[in-house]
Parts: C-alpha cells; sequence; structure tokens
C-alpha cells in the first residue's frame, strides 16, 4: 500500500477588525476616561478642579460623538447596527455592547447639558456675541438654571453606561480563547488604565490652549493623577510579562511563546514600556510640562489599542511566522483615521463655537 501524503498549507488571513475598530475602542476609551476626569469639579466641586473638569467633560461628549460613527463603519455596512436589536444573543458582548453604548452616550449627553447649560445662559448675555448665535445659546440653555438634583442623577446614569461600556470593550477581546495575546484578564484592566490616561491626556492638551492664568497648578494636579495610571500600566505588564515567564499560566506563557521571537514585536514592547515610564517621569519631575506628558498618554492609548487588535490579528492561529499587514491609503486605512479625526475637529469646532474654551476654565463662569 501507498503511503499517504498529507500536506497542511497555513492560509494567510485578511485581518477581521479593521483600524475603524481600533478608532473606535480608542476614542470611547478617552470619552469614558475624560468623563471620569469631569467628576470631581462638576459632581463632587473639588477646589481647584472646575476648569479642568469642563474641559474634560468637552472632551468626553467630543470623544464619545465621534466614536459611534468609527463603530458603524467598522460594521461595513451601517444598516448592519439593527441586528444587534433585533437578533440579542445573550452570549455575545458585542451583543449587550449596543445596549450600553446608548446608556452612556444618553447619559453624557444629559449630564453635558446639564452641567453647561448656566454657562450657555451667560454665552447668550455676551454682548459681543452675534444674534443668531445667542438666540441659539439661549434656546440650548433653556432658561440656564442649575438643577442640582438632575445633574447628579445625569452623572449617575453616564457613570453606570461607562463603567459598562468599560466592562464591554475588555470583555469582548479578552473572550477569544483562540489568540493567546489577547485571552488574559489583564487585558480589560490595562483598556481602563490607558483609557484613564489618554482621557488625562487629551484635557491636557485642551487645557494647554485655555489660555487659563492658573494652568500651571492645575497641569501639576492633572499629572499626578496621569502618573498614578501610569505606575498601575507598568505594573500590569510586568505582571503579564511574569507570569508568561514563569510558566504559571498557560494562556501567558503561550502568547510570549508566539511573540518572543519576533523582533518588531520586542520593539513594541520597548517602546511602550520606554514610553510610559517616560510619562511617568515627567509627570513627577516634570510636572508643569502639560502638553508634552499628554501627547506621551494620548499616544500611549492609540499604541496600546493598535498592538493589541492589528498586532494581535499578525499572529496566526496556526502556522509558523507573522502575518503581514500593510496599512492602505483608502476608506479602511488612513484615508479612514483621517477622516475621523476631521469629524472629531468639526464636532470641537461647532461645540466650542457654542461653548468657548476660554468660558469653561474661568473661575466665575
Amino acid at each position: 500500500m501507498n503511503p499517504i501524503i498529507v500536506e497542511t498549507v497555513n492560509v494567510v488571513r485578511e485581518v477581521a477588525w479593521l483600524p475603524w475598530a481600533v478608532q473606535y475602542f480608542f476614542l470611547i476609551g478617552l470619552s469614558y476616561g475624560a468623563f471620569l476626569v469631569s467628576l470631581p469639579g462638576i459632581v463632587w466641586r473639588r477646589p481647584g478642579w472646575t476648569g479642568i473638569s469642563r474641559i474634560a467633560l468637552l472632551a468626553a461628549l467630543v470623544c464619545g460623538l465621534t466614536a459611534p460613527v468609527a463603530l458603524l463603519a467598522d460594521l461595513h455596512q451601517p444598516g448592519r447596527f439593527y441586528h444587534f436589536y433585533l437578533y440579542f444573543t445573550p452570549s455575545s458582548w458585542m451583543s449587550w455592547g449596543a445596549f450600553f453604548i446608548p446608556v452612556y452616550l444618553g447619559g453624557l449627553i444629559l449630564y453635558a447639558w446639564l452641567a453647561f447649560r448656566p454657562l450657555l445662559a451667560q454665552q447668550a448675555a455676551d454682548a459681543e456675541l452675534s444674534p443668531r448665535l445667542a438666540r441659539l445659546c439661549r434656546l440650548i440653555a433653556y432658561g440656564g438654571l442649575e438643577s442640582r438634583g438632575a445633574l447628579l442623577a445625569a452623572a449617575t446614569l453616564a457613570f453606570a453606561g461607562a463603567a459598562l461600556v468599560a466592562l464591554y470593550t475588555g470583555m469582548e477581546v479578552m473572550v477569544v480563547q483562540a489568540r493567546p495575546l489577547w485571552d488574559t484578564p489583564f487585558l480589560p484592566v490595562q483598556f481602563v488604565v490607558t483609557a484613564l490616561a489618554g482621557g488625562i491626556g487629551l484635557t491636557l492638551i485642551l487645557k494647554r490652549f485655555s489660555g487659563q492664568q492658573e494652568f500651571i497648578d492645575e497641569t501639576k494636579r492633572l499629572a499626578r493623577a496621569l502618573a498614578i495610571t501610569q505606575g498601575l500600566a507598568l505594573l500590569i505588564g510586568a505582571l503579564w510579562l511574569l507570569l508568561g515567564l514563569t510558566g504559571w499560566s498557560t494562556s501567558h506563557a503561550l502568547a510570549l511563546a508566539q511573540v518572543a521571537p519576533s523582533a518588531s514585536w520586542k520593539l513594541t514592547a520597548v517602546w511602550a514600556a520606554g514610553s510610559t515610564a517616560l510619562t511617568l517621569w515627567l509627570a513627577l519631575r516634570r510636572p508643569g510640562s502639560g502638553l508634552l506628558i499628554g501627547l506621551l498618554a494620548v499616544h500611549s492609548a492609540w499604541m496600546m489599542r493598535w498592538t493589541v487588535f492589528i498586532g494581535g490579528q499578525e499572529v496566526p492561529k496556526t502556522g509558523a511566522g507573522f502575518y503581514q499587514y500593510y496599512l492602505p491609503l483608502g476608506y479602511d486605512g488612513l484615508l479612514g483615521i483621517v477622516g475621523t479625526f476631521g469629524l472629531w475637529v468639526a464636532l470641537f469646532i461647532a461645540l466650542t463655537t457654542l461653548l468657548p474654551v476660554e468660558r469653561l476654565t474661568r473661575k466665575t463662569a
């Protein structure tokens, strides 16, 4: 009998989660991270946090309104979103996410409106404002009265939605056991930590251009909070590496074995650890450098998600070697990233036209 030879050929697969997914996870993370930064000054009314929290709420609102557009684009056909509601699947975190996102965005929009109503009324009374814009501000302010009870209720709803969004965005990646790099309980935690760092970083960037005189003191306050997140990020990374090196966790050891031979992964790990350590050092030793540490924090939030999603899909489930991903120039690549950023800028301009950043940072605004 002739021997039977079976030849197994590894199939190179295209990435399933495109840069649209990275942008969604990045923007929604920045949104709920910045939302958390808004709580001390607006909800708890802690001294010295008012201007910071208002800027953070603006950042949370702009990112929160932009993120769903990237998510719809990642579905490849925007009309597919209603399938999540018609065919609910309790075993799917993505299906749950379709309900968690409206809770968060609805709470966030209501919270932002209640927080900004008095400021919009003051903006409408500005003599230098054009009559049309003044009428629009007056209409949106709806009297401009401060409703403390309603504000606390809206903040609670938004916080619950933020927690649910943070949970599902981490869990829907962690449950993919076929990819050991994703199959770790550290992943959802690292998502939350880097999202909070990114929210603080974006607040620092916007605060840098606010023109407020007390900017240095508030920058140092944010820098201290950012330092805590960077320390946590390094600790989580060290624990992941420890479990992989010691073999105490099979999935961590397998993930480390898959990426260890790759020079590009080694470079990525050094880059990530180095940039996080640099941000931590600057936040502690040079807390006044708000723009620089803000940019580094936002960069870390983006890099972490790009590495997890795109880099994670380059590691094959079967076979040897790595898949190669090249960022296309079209709508599903670079053009899509630029377009999403353009939408973010357009929303930011629209919101700051109604409520300038300078007014948000005034003590007596």
